[in-house]
């Protein structure tokens, strides 16, 4: 860590430490989807989420129906729309199927929603109370980036607009928790949101990436991330940068039509566990040239692992003065270029795997080119 980042570190902790904006955790995704009751099925079967709620017509929603998966301390909510007039189906026209809501948890949502809104962000929803014999839960909402929104979750950790299910079926492949999510912006606007970021919720910048540190020979993007001071929310912020072909945050961008979520990272103690297992059950990762290997196990001589296991899932590998790091990258998790998952397992580095973006961004290219958008 350079003196530069270490100052930045402490800063964010100091911060972290008189925080008035509080926020416990990520409370949950949600995602705005064509059905529901499939992307539900498909993030059980690939990737071994419970399905454990349910709300809908038969629970007295007429107009969507929702699922409520939830693995370890990750949970995500896939919402589709019973009409075409409906904003869930004009989000899904627009932009595919895509993250609308990043939900935060905080100890009061509507003080939090009111420091927000006084610090210049949009209101999206009032604060609301929701009280069930299954609990009680208030709500309100925040604008962020393109039509994505923060939700403000105050609650006992139960969805009373749910009705519980059982699901004795999903097998889990081992995610833990949200380690960070990832935004792709317009050219020109990561510092606008860097700013909100600092102005609303008190975060500062974790790692800043210049597109000398991300680029290949064809494109470039530049990244900021922002924190909470404590490492529970890492929100990075991208945007293309000049290259001689369309940057991957291009593709995005023309593709989802606006700025939103690029990529979710889930963290895991066994990554090459959690691979295999996703593997075997059809989930595909991108891939890396033999020589990236190569220049890993010289970078990293005495790193204890299995090379032929990490080599033969297409694992990447990273370290920084805190440890090392695993992590791979999914395909596209639908037909357009847009929205994809990150698995990560962190044996005490703090990074995002700089060492890897060349080996990644060459490995999205061909993605890239194969569809013609490079």
């Amino acid at each position: 860590m350079s003196d530069d980042d270490l100052k930045t570190f402490e800063r964010a902790k100091e911060m972290a430490r008189k925080d008035d904006f509080p926020i416990k955790g990520f409370s949950h995704l949600e995602w705005w989807v064509g059905n529901a009751y499939q992307t539900a099925h498909f993030l059980r079967s690939a990737l071994g989420f419970s399905v454990v709620g349910y709300r809908g017509p038969e629970t007295g929603t007429r107009e969507t129906a929702s699922y409520l998966l939830q693995q370890e301390k990750i949970r995500f909510i896939v919402t589709g729309a019973m009409t075409p007039d409906h904003p869930v189906s004009a989000h899904v026209l627009e932009h595919g199927p895509g993250v609308h809501d990043v939900a935060l948890q905080v100890p009061d949502a509507e003080a939090a929603f009111e420091l927000a809104v006084e610090r210049g962000a949009d209101p999206a929803a009032k604060p609301y109370v929701l009280e069930t014999d299954r609990g009680r839960t208030v709500t309100a909402a925040i604008q962020a980036y393109g039509d994505t929104i923060h939700s403000f979750v105050q609650s006992d950790g139960e969805f009373p607009d749910f009705e519980p299910m059982e699901d004795p079926i999903a097998q889990p492949i081992g995610l833990q928790f949200i380690d960070h999510v990832v935004a792709n912006v317009e050219l020109g606007k990561m510092n606008h949101w860097v700013e909100f970021y600092e102005r609303v919720f008190g975060f500062t910048m974790l790692r800043h990436f210049d597109d000398d540190a991300i680029s290949t020979k064809y494109t470039a993007l530049m990244s900021k991330v922002m924190w909470d001071g404590t490492g529970i929310i890492k929100l990075p912020i991208n945007e293309p940068a000049k290259g001689l072909k369309r940057s991957q945050i291009d593709e995005y961008l023309q593709f989802y039509r606006s700025a939103g979520v690029q990529h979710i990272a889930m963290h895991t103690a066994d990554l090459v566990s959690t691979v295999t297992q996703a593997s075997s059950r059809g989930l595909k990762t991108l891939t890396v040239p033999g020589t990236y290997y190569e220049d890993v196990w010289q970078r990293m001589p005495d790193l204890e692992i299995d090379r032929d296991r990490v080599e033969a899932l297409q694992i990447l590998l990273d370290q920084d003065e805190g440890g090392y790091l695993l992590q791979i990258f999914t395909r596209m998790l639908q037909d357009r270029p847009t929205v994809f998952f990150e698995f990560i397992e962190r044996r005490g580095a703090t990074g995002f795997g700089k060492g890897n973006f060349k080996a990644l961004f060459e490995a999205i290219e061909r993605e890239q080119e194969l569809r013609g958008n490079l």
